[in-house]
């Protein structure tokens, strides 16, 4: 099969079961994203040479017992003392939770943007790399499920805007680098990436962040302007961090010596590869979130 029709075919196919599963329920979507949970830790594993089982059982149980504890306390409660007979109750300060495990995260992307810069790391050690499953893979997840809720309740339009914004600016990186690219972004992790890119891909999210407020948010009249500006900012935001996110598995790849992180995408390469941008943006996007809800 020819390798563009592959690469179409596969996509479609990806992009299909992304909005099919973040539109159809809240469950379908915690579990999809669940499913590429495990496959992004076995892919990440495979490139710095982790234990996959202990890995995966690990990331897993965290996303877990962090989701039903968060969003579904009252049932997961109930379940757990009408099955084992039991009389526990799982109330947990969401609040505390989630500033924690930010701060975690938080913490463990400034590492990956150091590692990142940093140019003589040819070798991860190994406290690192369970540190990077943990706040760069791991959590991020959990993240993506937390902003698509919002203020309250789960909000599909939150999730697809985020998307958007980030095929966006994918999108038009790539174009304008190849017809306008001269001056390389940061050749020795990605020499295909240029500056002129970079910025066209910023300025065109930008855009669709505003047309996303208007014409798919459409916030009532009064909260327009600010949502305008929420819109926009949350684009440059995925424009900066995406692209960092972006590099910062291009650098993984390069001293592991491999081109993709996995193969399950006929042409995209692995689902690390398609949502390593959004792993690193969507924490990112929570702390946005929690500043704006505490100053407005």
């Amino acid at each position: 099969m020819n390798e563009t029709l592959k690469r179409t075919i596969s996509g479609a196919v990806y992009i299909a079961l992304l909005l099919t599963s973040i539109l159809f329920s809240t469950e379908s979507f915690i579990i999809l994203f669940g499913i590429f949970l495990i496959i992004t830790i076995y892919e990440f594993s495979n490139i710095v040479n982790l234990n996959k089982t202990f890995s995966i059982l690990f990331g897993t149980l965290l996303y877990t017992v962090t989701i039903l504890i968060s969003h579904y306390n009252i049932e997961t409660t109930a379940y757990l003392n009408n099955t084992l007979n039991l009389n526990v109750s799982l109330e947990t300060n969401i609040k505390q939770l989630d500033l924690v495990l930010l701060a975690i995260t938080l913490v463990v992307s400034i590492k990956c943007i150091i590692f990142l810069f940093y140019d003589t790391v040819q070798k991860i050690s190994t406290s690192s790399k369970y540190l990077y499953l943990l706040g760069y893979i791991t959590l991020p997840f959990i993240f993506i499920v937390k902003i698509s809720f919002g203020t309250n309740d789960y909000n599909p339009k939150i999730i697809i805007g985020l998307f958007v914004l980030i095929w966006t600016n994918d999108t038009f990186a790539y174009l304008v680098g190849k017809s306008m690219g001269k001056h390389k972004l940061f050749e020795r992790v990605s020499p295909k990436k240029t500056i002129e890119g970079f910025l066209g891909g910023m300025v065109f999210a930008a855009f669709a962040g505003f047309l996303i407020s208007k014409l798919y948010i459409q916030p009532n009249p009064a909260f327009s302007n600010k949502s305008i500006l929420i819109w926009t900012i949350i684009a440059l935001i995925v424009s900066i961090f995406g692209t960092i996110g972006d590099l910062i598995e291009s650098k993984f790849k390069r001293i592991a010596g491999v081109k993709d992180s996995g193969s399950i995408m006929p042409g995209h390469g692995g689902i690390l590869d398609r949502l390593d941008s959004v792993i690193f943006v969507a924490p990112i996007i929570f702390l946005f979130y929690q500043i704006l809800y505490y100053v407005s």
